[in-house]
């Protein structure tokens, strides 16, 4: 147990960073942020389509809360997707200022404690914290701004002749699509 079991208990623990460092899995906090942000950006071209151009909200129930759930669906996988992409990048280009704030935040004598594996766990560990941070957040606005102006480009302009239902069905169902493409094949 006691050598060898520390040794073994600490590769693991940063394997577990690594694995997550790479991993698609989302955090629960992260699904749940992932979740509302993509159902409120979901939701949104409801109001638009009821007030604009008066579909009735009741007859349209059932249609909006479909199209609204696999949005969502769509939105998040699509965040999730953008995040992992960008999460490395961002990993990349923020180690050196990582290191640096790592080293920092301990003192001269901490530093000296510390065991070089150690001080570069606590550094892979506050990369991988300010990568996810910022990628997430990233993820969010790129993919809620581009649904938002397409809706409004594809509902105002080049659907505007359709009628109100068929207008929305399409700009949603198409929307999802093409932000897929343009949220993942330009990374």
């Amino acid at each position: 147990g006691g050598f060898f079991g520390s040794c073994k208990s600490r590769i693991m623990q940063l394997e577990d960073l690594l694995l997550q460092d790479f991993s698609h899995k989302l955090s629960a906090k992260s699904s749940t942020l992932f979740f509302r942000n993509a159902f409120t950006v979901s939701a949104i071209p409801i109001y638009l389509y009821w007030r604009i151009w008066n579909m009735d909200l009741i007859q349209s129930a059932v249609l909006h809360c479909v199209m609204t759930l696999v949005n969502t669906y769509l939105v998040t996988a699509i965040y999730n997707k953008v995040k992992f992409v960008l999460k490395h990048k961002v990993a990349q280009k923020r180690v050196d200022t990582v290191s640096k704030e790592v080293t920092q935040k301990h003192s001269e004598a901490d530093n000296r404690k510390m065991s070089r594996k150690e001080k570069d766990e606590r550094i892979l560990w506050k990369k991988n914290e300010v990568a996810d941070h910022k990628a997430t957040t990233f993820s969010i606005f790129y993919n809620n701004t581009l649904f938002l102006v397409l809706i409004i480009m594809t509902s105002f302009f080049i659907l505007k002749n359709f009628n109100p239902t068929v207008n929305y069905i399409l700009s949603i169902s198409a929307l999802s699509g093409l932000i897929a493409l343009l949220s993942t094949g330009s990374k």
